[in-house]
């Protein structure tokens, strides 16, 4: 993806307040030399925002007539408008090295015995993936098939099989669970309980009444 960003020359909380209200945004680009004050269009930036590959993938930034190779790092949201405050990107090359979470696609689904013949309730516990490789291989996304998935199986993230050149980064010895295949549930039925009401017994015959013995 490619993008258009403009030298920012003032500083401070009063300069980039008065960006923001001309509709701009201020920020900075980083790395491989001297650190960069820009400034981008607000509505194009957040219509971008909302695209998987800008948060994923090498972008191309055009400043000041040259192209960068740039990678999104960080960017701040106003607590409860829908107004970017303020947005980082990292400089990289062919030669850097990542360590950056890529978005999970998952295919086939709706094709596995799982899902198509034991109607089972397929769980994306993780839809992400924190992975090492250089700036040059990494991936938009990573396509995980499901069309093996059968009911009561997980996989885990040591099951996936990526990229030649890319690695899965580990958080000590935890071995997440990437997917779920769970059984449908089975709801109870529901048995009324049985009222029984005892009928009242009849009067005893012969047996007076205390009106008939006081005569």
């Amino acid at each position: 993806m490619k993008f258009v960003a403009f030298e920012r020359t003032l500083q401070g909380t009063g300069a980039s307040r008065r960006l923001r209200s001309a509709s701009k945004v201020p920020g900075i680009v980083y790395g491989a030399g001297k650190p960069a004050m820009i400034e981008l269009d607000h509505n194009a930036l957040y219509f971008a925002l909302k695209k998987e590959a800008f948060h994923s993938s090498i972008l191309e930034m055009e400043l000041s007539g040259n192209v960068e190779k740039v990678l999104l790092r960080d960017y701040q949201m106003h607590p409860w408008k829908q107004i970017i405050l303020h947005i980082d990107f990292q400089r990289i090359d062919e030669s850097t090295r990542l360590h950056k979470k890529v978005p999970l696609h998952f295919v086939n689904e709706e094709n596995s015995v799982a899902v198509k013949t034991d109607k089972c309730l397929v769980n994306h516990v993780m839809t992400e993936l924190e992975v090492e490789c250089l700036a040059s291989q990494l991936p938009e996304f990573i396509t995980i098939d499901l069309g093996d998935l059968v009911k009561g199986q997980s996989i885990h993230a040591s099951d996936l099989k990526l990229p030649k050149g890319i690695k899965r980064v580990k958080h000590g010895s935890l071995n997440p669970v990437i997917v779920s295949a769970n059984p449908p549930r089975v709801e109870e039925e529901v048995v009324e309980p049985t009222v029984v009401v005892a009928a009242a017994a009849p009067a005893a015959k012969g047996k007076k009444t205390e009106k008939q013995n006081k005569k």
